[in-house]
This record gives structure tokens, C-alpha cells and sequence, in this order.
């Protein structure tokens, strides 16, 4: 009998293994296998100078009762460009401590490399407070370090907070022609792209950090962007607390979009401000009405020339997003999105 069990047993696996097997259509590769949440990362490639050089930091870390913030920009920008003329500048009149990362490439690089720029960064920036951080971003900025928590799992304890201003979490649907080739981030973050599949493999949050994503429906670039539900921009898996929020939830009349939202934007503001102030993500309730009829945020001077100076310095680099080819920033140009690191995966390098 216990014979008769065994091959009873074996004979059920192996036609659950045909099964599978004839699942996957003929001639296609099986879908890949990805690394364990607990696997520790692999050594940073990127040369420590380099990674050094990159972080800049202002404020007093050891000593401020804020939570330091790192700020991580969008797709084609430099921190300067991004946030130095509106959230840096209302972070120093707090008194808040932060960081910003300069990638290479103004940001149009492999976003796996910038990967480990944000795994150097929030290892620092907690050792020198000696507590857990936030990580602020725009856009590409507001998804990358979540490849850092993915696949460093020592920086989970370091961060409390994620916040994504319209961030590409789940790639975006908007592309255009890259025949003649593109950045290694325009690849990168198509909606199909495997770069996204890797990244939300598994999980998309981790238990102890709270994420905030808010989006506005007017978002040109990141799409879908209707609701909640579909929103690139937003997580729904996983241990950690989320809270997804389009402006216009808050704001009905909100008209900023993509670009605008992470630099201007008064509601965004809010509740980026809201998610800093206490444990878990912003709370929309938090924000009062009289938001509604702020025109920007605090931290912008509207005589400050910089207000104006750097948009326009942004524009070369968003020049190699929507005219492939044409290239003003030197990031290299491939004819297909960049292969995943040997770490993605499950089976060891």
C-alpha cells in the first residue's frame, strides 16, 4: 500500500509539473524567478568617491528634533534644478536637516546605478542622525529608492518615511518612439518595462515604513492617473502603511501637473509637510481647505529669480526624454532597456 501511495504521489506531481509546463506557451521563456525580500544586497559597484561627491547635506543631523529628509529628483533633473528653490529652502527655514543626490546623467541614466547612489545616501545620512529618515521625490525620484529597500534590505530600519510626488511606481503608459534608442530611464520606466516588474516583485511595501504617493489626475507623463484604483503612481501591496492621494481629492480645482506638483504645488506640499509630522503616511483629513487657495507652496519667493532660472536649466536634459537623439547632457543612448543585475534575481551571481 505505502508503495502504491508513493507512486500515486508521484505520478500526481508529475502532472501537475506537465501542468505547468504547457502553460507557458511554446517557445516562450518561463517567467523569471526573483530574489528572496530577505536576501542581503550585493556590494555597491559605484566607486565610494563617487557616491560621496554626490551627497550634499545641510542642517544639524545629530542634534535637530525634525526627521532628516533625503531629496531624490526627477527624470532629466539635478536637486538644484528640483528642489532647491522650493522644498530645500522651506526645509532650512524649518530647521529640518536634509540631503539631496545628484545621479548621473541629470537622472537619465540606469536607474539601478542610481539605485545605489539612494543605498549610499540613506546609510549616511542615517548614521549621522543616529535615527530614521524620510526619503522625499519627484517623479522617477519619488519610485527609486524603493529599488534600494527591495533589494538592501538593511536600509529598511533606516527609513520611516517614503514620499513620492507623482511617482512612476508602476512605470508609466505614456512612451514615446524610442526606434532609434533612448536613456536607459525612458526604458526603464514603461509601464511593461522589466525594470518595474522587478522592482514591485513580491511585495511593494515593508512593514515600519510609511508611504505617502500623491498624484493629480492633470499628470501628462505618469499615467494612468484617474483614481486610486489604477494610478501608477500608487502601492497597495505589502506590510507597510500607504496612503494614495490624488490633489484633486483634496482640491477639486487643483490644476498643477506633473512637473508642477512636485515643485510648486501648495496641496502637495501639505501633505508631503502632514507625512513628516507624525508616525505613519499623511492624512488627507489633516490638510485645511484654505490650502485650496494657496498658488504655491511655502520655501518659493516669487522674486526670487531662481523660481525661473532653474526650469529653464532643466530644459537640455528634458530634451534627450522627448526627442530621442537628441541627446544635450551626454547620458548614453541603448537600443533596448538595460539588463537586471544578477542580484534581481533568485539564483545567486
Amino acid at each position: 500500500m505505502r508503495s502504491l501511495r508513493l507512486l500515486a504521489a508521484a505520478a500526481a506531481a508529475l502532472a501537475l509539473a506537465g501542468a505547468a509546463v504547457s502553460a507557458v506557451p511554446a517557445g516562450a521563456a518561463p517567467p523569471p524567478t526573483y530574489a528572496p525580500l530577505d536576501r542581503p544586497g550585493p556590494r555597491l559597484s559605484v566607486p565610494s568617491s563617487a557616491l560621496r561627491a554626490a551627497l550634499r547635506c545641510e542642517g544639524d543631523f545629530r542634534h535637530g528634533t525634525l526627521e532628516p529628509v533625503l531629496l531624490s529628483p526627477g527624470t532629466s533633473a539635478t536637486p538644484e534644478q528640483n528642489f532647491s528653490w522650493n522644498y530645500e529652502r522651506a526645509f532650512t527655514q524649518q530647521k529640518r536637516p536634509w540631503c539631496d543626490v545628484t545621479m548621473p546623467f541629470h537622472t537619465l541614466g540606469d536607474i539601478q546605478v542610481a539605485g545605489e547612489y539612494l543605498v549610499y545616501a540613506i546609510r549616511t545620512m542615517h548614521q549621522m542622525s543616529g535615527r530614521r529618515i524620510a526619503v522625499l521625490g519627484h517623479s522617477q525620484g519619488g519610485m527609486s529608492m524603493r529599488w534600494a529597500l527591495r533589494f538592501w534590505p538593511d536600509t529598511r530600519p533606516m527609513v520611516d518615511d517614503i514620499i513620492g510626488m507623482a511617482p512612476t511606481n508602476h512605470g508609466t503608459t505614456v512612451a514615446g518612439s524610442c526606434s532609434n534608442g533612448c536613456v536607459p530611464a525612458n526604458w526603464q520606466q514603461g509601464a511593461d518595462s522589466h525594470f518595474i516588474a522587478a522592482l514591485n516583485s513580491r511585495t511593494e511595501t515593508f512593514a515600519g515604513i510609511s508611504y505617502t504617493n500623491v498624484f493629480t489626475h492633470t499628470d501628462e507623463e505618469v499615467k494612468p492617473s484617474d483614481d486610486a484604483t489604477v494610478a501608477s503612481s500608487a502601492l497597495h501591496v505589502g506590510a507597510g502603511r500607504i496612503t494614495n492621494i490624488a490633489t484633486q481629492d483634496l482640491c477639486p480645482a487643483d490644476v498643477y501637473e506633473h512637473n508642477l506638483l512636485g515643485t510648486v504645488d501648495p496641496v502637495t506640499y501639505a501633505l508631503v509637510l502632514d507625512a513628516l509630522s507624525h508616525a505613519g503616511p499623511a492624512v488627507p483629513a489633516h490638510v485645511p481647505a484654505s490650502v485650496c487657495t494657496q498658488v504655491y507652496q511655502p520655501g518659493i519667493d516669487p522674486a526670487n529669480p531662481q523660481n525661473y532660472l532653474q526650469p529653464v536649466l532643466l530644459a537640455p536634459a528634458i530634451a534627450g526624454i522627448v526627442t530621442p537623439g537628441f541627446n544635450l547632457v551626454g547620458a548614453p543612448e541603448t537600443a533596448s532597456e538595460p539588463p537586471l543585475r544578477c542580484y534581481v534575481f533568485a539564483r545567486r551571481c
